[in-house]
Parts: structure tokens; C-alpha cells; sequence
């Protein structure tokens, strides 16, 4: 069954090869910032991480889904997306390296939540089925004698500028982090074990999508 990653995340990637399975990647074409703001001004509300995080990997999966689907392609559609919490404040990528050393300097000594979203599309027969989506979280412990000149090192590679909450936990930044408490993979980017149940719930088993073995 193909499998295609809605996704330019190398970490996602990295963990699908990791598991035995080696997807079709196709970028989704969304606005991410549009999204979450028609919604939350349709709703008149802020929405919480979990909402936050679902509705990207759902906008995302179905992006691709409806593409793939156009083609005649069949299988599953995974869409993912991650936020930081920290102080009841979600953060995304940040982009700049201004915000990124700020990050930091809040982040140092403290302990946030990761939000993971999770959203598989099935398509066939030129359609788009049943979607199921499910979210995770993993609290992140951060050293508290990461000093300045450490944080504009790591800035400086560029690394924490394109992920959630400006930091890793499988590269560079692993070595700042004290704890983490929950699925790792999902700190990682997103978490297997949700997907294998998401995968499941299409009725596809999960051994079924391993072709890297």
C-alpha cells in the first residue's frame, strides 16, 4: 500500500524510515497562519494546543489527499503538526534568530509541552475516504545552566529556526535537555505508536506498510 507523507519535516521522515517504512513525500500547500486564524475568528475563541495541532495535520493530510486522489492514486495520506507549550503559550517555529535566542532564554531551567497532531487520510478510486486523527503530548525538561553564549552557538547552526519550540531532542539540541516525559517520538516530530493506531483504525495493518526491510 503506498504511503504518502504530507510533509518536508526531515524528522518525520527520519522516523518513517526508522520504522520500516519509506513514504511518497508531497509538500501540502497551506497557509497555516490563515487556517488557524479563520477558525478561531469564525469561532470567537483561541483555540487550545490539542485543537491547534489537529487542524494543521488535518488541513495538511487533506491537501495532499485531494491532490493524490486527482491522480488516481490509492493509500494513506499522514498530515502532522507540532506546538511548544510554555506558560499556557504555544509557539511554532521561530523562524528569526532573535526569536529563537528569546526562546531559549525562556525555555532555559523550565519544563514546556510538545503537541503532536496526527491526521491519515485514506483515499481510492480517485476519492478521499474516512480521516482519523488523534493528538499526543511529551513534557520537554530543559537544562538550567544553558548560558547565553551556548544558545547563540546552537542558534547560530541554524537548527532551532524551522521546528516547534526551537529545539530537537535527536540532534543538536539533545544535549540541553534534562527529561522528557512521555513518547519520545513524539517530541521527535510525531508519535508512531498514534500513527500505528490511526493506521489500524483505516483497517490497513501496520506491518503492512513496512517496505524498507
Amino acid at each position: 500500500m503506498q504511503v504518502c507523507l504530507a510533509s518536508t519535516s526531515p524528522a518525520r521522515l527520519m522516523l518513517m524510515r526508522q520504522t520500516g517504512i519509506e513514504p511518497r513525500l508531497v509538500a501540502p500547500d497551506v497557509d497555516e497562519d490563515a487556517v488557524v486564524i479563520a477558525i478561531e475568528q469564525e469561532e470567537g475563541r483561541s483555540l487550545s494546543p490539542e485543537e491547534h495541532v489537529l487542524l494543521l495535520a488535518r488541513a495538511k493530510a487533506l491537501d495532499v489527499a485531494r491532490r493524490l486522489a486527482q491522480e488516481g492514486a490509492s493509500g494513506l495520506v499522514i498530515g502532522g503538526d507540532s506546538m511548544f507549550e510554555l506558560d499556557g503559550r504555544i509557539h511554532g517555529k521561530p523562524h528569526t534568530v532573535d526569536r529563537a535566542v528569546e526562546r531559549w532564554r525562556a525555555m532555559r531551567g523550565r519544563t514546556g509541552v510538545l503537541h503532536s497532531g496526527l491526521a491519515v487520510a485514506r483515499i481510492a478510486d480517485g476519492a478521499v475516504g474516512a480521516v482519523v486523527e488523534e493528538t499526543s503530548a511529551a513534557s520537554v525538561s530543559f537544562a538550567a545552566d544553558v548560558d547565553d553564549a551556548e544558545i547563540a552557538a546552537y542558534v547560530a547552526t541554524g537548527e532551532p529556526l524551522e521546528v516547534a519550540g526551537a529545539f530537537t531532542v535527536d540532534s543538536l539540541g539533545s544535549g540541553f535537555i534534562e527529561r522528557v516525559d512521555g513518547d519520545p517520538s513524539t517530541v521527535v516530530g510525531m508519535s508512531l505508536s498514534s500513527l500505528r493506531r490511526l493506521v489500524r483504525a483505516l483497517g490497513v495493518e501496520w506491518t503492512a506498510l513496512w517496505n524498507r526491510l
